[in-house]
């Protein structure tokens, strides 16, 4: 398994970036949808970035916000309004558990969803599965499994 470590420049250049592009944050709706990779069909957002769970996280828990850095390399995928399943995605099994203000973390299957700042594209794969932040990150399946 991959193993992930940064330097403190690597790191307040990611918390920059983060927070210089709202990765992980949606408009008034984040939309989930799928795409077919290497690692079979996976859930992404809409612009086609892999979704992330996190393996110290509980059903509708988010454990990443308080581990030191974790949020800054690993993006909550907000919404403000009401979480939409696109193709491949299932509504039921879409929702949200309170964030930060009025944003909420989107949720499938239990599964709070995040984003990773060191993906380089749509469809990127590369750092599914890795150790990092006192776990491990999976992408999910349509059917909300882990995939490794």
């Amino acid at each position: 398994m991959k193993r992930v470590v940064f330097s403190a420049a690597a790191l307040a250049a990611a918390v920059a970036l983060a927070a210089a592009s709202g990765a992980g944050a949606q408009g008034s709706g984040a939309k989930i949808v799928t795409r077919r990779t290497s690692l079979g069909t996976i859930l992404v957002d809409s612009r086609g970035f892999t979704l992330y769970a996190f393996s110290r996280d509980g059903r509708d828990a988010d454990a990443c916000v308080r581990v030191a850095g974790c949020i800054q390399i690993w993006p909550a995928v907000t919404t403000t309004g009401k979480p939409a399943a696109g193709p491949g995605a299932k509504a039921s099994l879409l929702g949200t558990i309170p964030y930060r203000g009025s944003l909420k973390q989107v949720t499938y299957a239990g599964h709070p969803l995040y984003t990773y700042t060191g993906d380089e594209g749509p469809g990127d794969t590369d750092y599914v599965g890795i150790s990092d932040s006192g776990g491990t990150w999976p992408a999910l399946n349509p059917a909300g499994h882990e995939v490794n």
